[in-house]
């Protein structure tokens, strides 16, 4: 191509997404993460037809209280997970949920959330192991939106059926116990366990935080794994750390991304969001969300675990 057509294209491309309010991926602020949305250009591309926001939050009743413009509101534990089987949303009703949303295959998704974004991260990783191309997670969440004074609206909008089939599920994504967990545990197979929760979880010294309601009967962690809470991952404010800490942080426990990652919690959901910052922010290519994390681990029979605080169930 000559030199001036490759200006007369390039000022083409500047007009269409000029047009379209749509930031190409490699324009993204911040981080230069590939799936973070800045709260300044969601405000630009809120009424953008190729962008769509979606809300995934715990609180009841919270998205009906208010939310961002043009969101529609995913509820996770009946929208995002099977509620017969334990199991994630399956292909055909996850390509149902997507298309009622109005998701095409070319749309971009911005998900946010309450509680610092852990089940928002957990609708990205879905769509990611469903094969939605552009994901993004809004820095800071609601709990930044709303501090900063942002617009948030009662008015539930409605959009024309999307075209957005998914893809089989992408089991790069998605650590099993049988597979991948206790193989490591075992020490036949390698891989960097990264336990999320807190450090008095992962001594054994609490089966479960305060406020947390699923337990397992044993306490304590995954043989090999290390703690790496997931707030490390965030700011005061919810906002991502920058992309230099966040190397620095897992590459001084030992985590480059050479080897297989495996994220986990208790259920899976705080798990997701340090899935998103390796896999997403940092690129990693080999991260797994361990979604059965310690409920299924530290309920299985005949599994090790470690646990250096020597807590027994129901031990006075």
């Amino acid at each position: 191509m000559s030199i001036s057509r490759k200006v007369l294209a390039a000022a083409a491309v500047a007009a269409l997404f000029t047009a379209t309010g749509v930031i190409p991926a490699d324009a993204r602020p911040k981080n230069q993460a590939r799936a973070v949305a800045q709260p300044d250009w969601l405000e630009q591309n809120i009424d953008n037809p190729n962008v769509r926001i979606i809300e995934v939050s715990t609180e009841p009743g919270i998205y009906e209280r208010g939310h961002i413009k043009n969101s529609i509101k995913f509820v996770w534990h009946t929208d995002l997970v099977d509620t017969v089987n334990r199991d994630i949303i399956s292909q055909a009703n996850f390509t149902a949920l997507a298309q009622k949303a109005g998701i095409s295959d070319d749309t971009t998704v911005v998900l946010y959330g309450d509680k610092n974004n852990w089940f928002a991260a957990w609708g990205a990783w879905i769509f990611n192991i469903y094969g939605q191309k552009d994901v993004r997670v809004l820095d800071g969440g609601r709990v930044k939106w709303e501090k900063d004074g942002r617009a948030l609206t009662t008015a539930v909008p409605t959009f024309k059926a999307g075209n957005f089939v998914a893809n089989n599920a992408d089991k790069n994504l998605r650590a099993s116990l049988a597979k991948d967990v206790l193989p490591v545990a075992k020490k036949t197979k390698i891989a960097a366990l990264i336990d999320i929760r807190g450090a008095d979880e992962f001594s054994g010294k609490l089966f479960a935080a305060p406020g947390f309601q699923e337990l397992a009967v044993r306490a304590g962690h995954i043989p090999g794994a290390i703690n790496v809470p997931w707030g490390s991952n965030v700011n005061a404010d919810g906002t991502f750390k920058t992309v230099a800490e966040l190397k620095k942080l897992y590459a001084d426990k030992g985590v480059t991304g050479t080897d297989q990652i495996i994220t986990y919690c208790r259920i899976g959901e705080r798990s997701s969001l340090t899935w998103f910052v390796l896999s997403e922010i940092l690129g990693f290519q080999k991260v797994k969300n361990y979604d059965g994390s310690w409920t299924e681990y530290g309920n299985s029979v005949g599994v090790p675990i470690n646990n250096p605080s020597g807590t027994i169930w129901g031990a006075a």
